[in-house]
């Protein structure tokens, strides 16, 4: 079984507008709603490919009680933990005219510290069933920095692999236990404050993630350029899957799914990677945050080409 844990989960309104103009009142049109957030994403795409998830967020409000309700509708198990604030809403809006995307992100609920001391109880509970436990996504506002380590100090109590994707404070806090972290190419520039154009850099970069203690692989998402899998002594590149191009909601979150999906069947770290790399391509054919499909999996999977030693 997944478990995933989500600290600052989203009620993700998705909208079409023919052009972006200042000083106008903007029609938005063909409107959705998704379930968002880091970890719930995971949870929503492992529970399309068929794998036992348990989604752990904390939910509060009108906002929450919908992304509650658009999780139990789809199926997904969760075990939601109540606050006294309202979920965040996050809004992307895309313009017609010009096939861009604007979001915009709200920076989430305080959360007090018992509702913290629930979220990690929740896992404690569950990480003893659990094969993987993948905690994502941003951390709200009044959580500690140091947040993600109180989790990892939890996977490793119980012998549970960690998946990590998150950045900022929270990165930066991390001292150990994580089996591995996934940071998009844009996040490990910012956590290490340089550009890393040349591969060779971005290599360097993620290996001293590793050298430092805080993880034994780090998985670096690329976007339209693939992903680096690097650990202490060896680095591999996973080439992208061309498809045509949508919105890159809820990718970087897919890829993760697939990954912690393989390893959780028995595959080996690569060969999950290959299926996360095809479930980051699917979630591009997907509207919103919504969660890619079974059947877009497994066709794209077919075209994943064998990860290359860089």
């Amino acid at each position: 079984m997944l478990v995933t844990l989500t600290m600052n989960p989203a009620l993700d309104i998705t909208a079409d507008v023919d052009e972006v103009r200042p000083n106008h009142k903007l029609r938005l049109h063909s409107t959705r709603r998704d379930a968002g957030g880091g970890g719930v994403n995971v949870a929503k795409v492992a529970h399309v490919l068929g794998t036992p998830v348990r989604a752990i967020f904390p939910c509060g409000g009108a906002s929450g009680d919908i992304v509650r309700r658009l999780l139990v509708a789809a199926g997904v198990p969760i075990d939601p933990v109540q606050i006294s604030e309202p979920t965040r809403q996050g809004m992307a809006v895309n313009e017609l005219t010009s096939s861009d995307q604007y979001s915009f992100v709200l920076p989430g609920p305080v959360l007090t510290d018992p509702e913290q001391v629930e979220c990690l109880q929740r896992l404690r509970d569950h990480a003893p069933d659990a094969d993987l436990v993948v905690a994502s996504g941003s951390l709200p506002p009044s959580v500690p920095d140091d947040f993600y380590q109180r989790v990892a100090d939890i996977c490793a109590e119980f012998g549970v692999r960690l998946i990590l994707d998150t950045s900022g404070e929270g990165l930066n806090r991390l001292r150990a236990g994580v089996f591995l972290i996934k940071p998009s190419l844009r996040e490990l520039r910012e956590f290490c404050g340089e550009e890393l154009r040349a591969e060779a850099d971005q290599v360097a970069a993620a290996r001293a993630l590793v050298v430092s203690g805080r993880t034994r692989y780090v998985l670096v998402s690329k976007g339209g350029d693939g992903a680096l899998l690097v650990d202490a002594e060896s680095a591999l590149r996973f080439p992208a899957v061309p498809v045509a191009p949508g919105s890159g909601a809820g990718a970087g979150d897919a890829m993760v799914a697939g990954t912690a999906v393989g390893l959780a069947s028995g595959q080996g770290l690569a060969e999950a990677v290959r299926l996360g790399t095809a479930c980051g391509a699917a979630a591009l054919l997907t509207p919103g945050s919504s969660a890619c499909t079974h059947a877009d999996v497994g066709r794209l999977l077919a075209h994943v080409a064998p990860a290359r030693e860089v």
